[in-house]
């Protein structure tokens, strides 16, 4: 299972080529598709982003509902259409798409923030107010994690 943590700055070059931190290129060498699938977050000013695995677990997921439901019709819609194959080049940068630049409102860098399973691209500053509101509702909700133990159970 990929494993996406940490967050790196890197400059978005005038063709609008960045380079993917190396640790996230290592987590994604097995995929069958050298590079990322990105996608606007129907949620946030960011790219959602990962290797084939995790869309092919989307799209899996999309089989927990009823098809041609207004949910399905609605998730499909808002996941796949304007979801984009980024190759990797000789130097591990990928194209950033003038749509997905505009969503994410992408110019000069692109923030990479590990989730997971998947990471995403934002404007930096849009990346550390986030976080920081995060953090804020996260205290004053007092959440926390179930510890799984040995054999998945809750300890």
């Amino acid at each position: 299972m990929a494993l996406f943590i940490d967050t790196f700055v890197n400059k978005i070059d005038r063709k609008g080529r960045v380079s993917v931190p190396a640790t996230f290129r290592a987590t994604l060498a097995e995929q069958t598709f050298q590079g990322i699938v990105a996608f606007p977050s129907f949620k946030l000013l960011a790219l959602q982003c990962a290797g084939m695995d995790w869309m092919q677990s989307l799209i899996d997921s999309t089989q927990n509902v009823d098809l041609f439901s207004q949910e399905h019709d609605d998730l499909t819609a808002a996941l796949f259409p304007d979801a984009k194959q980024l190759a990797f080049d000789g130097e591990g940068r990928i194209m950033l798409p003038e749509a997905l630049c505009a969503h994410a409102k992408l110019t000069e860098m692109a923030a990479f923030a590990g989730r997971g399973r998947y990471f995403e691209i934002w404007e930096p500053q849009a990346l550390e107010a986030y976080k920081a509101e995060a953090r804020q509702r996260a205290a004053d909700k007092q959440r926390t994690l179930r510890q799984q133990g040995p054999e998945g159970g809750n300890r």
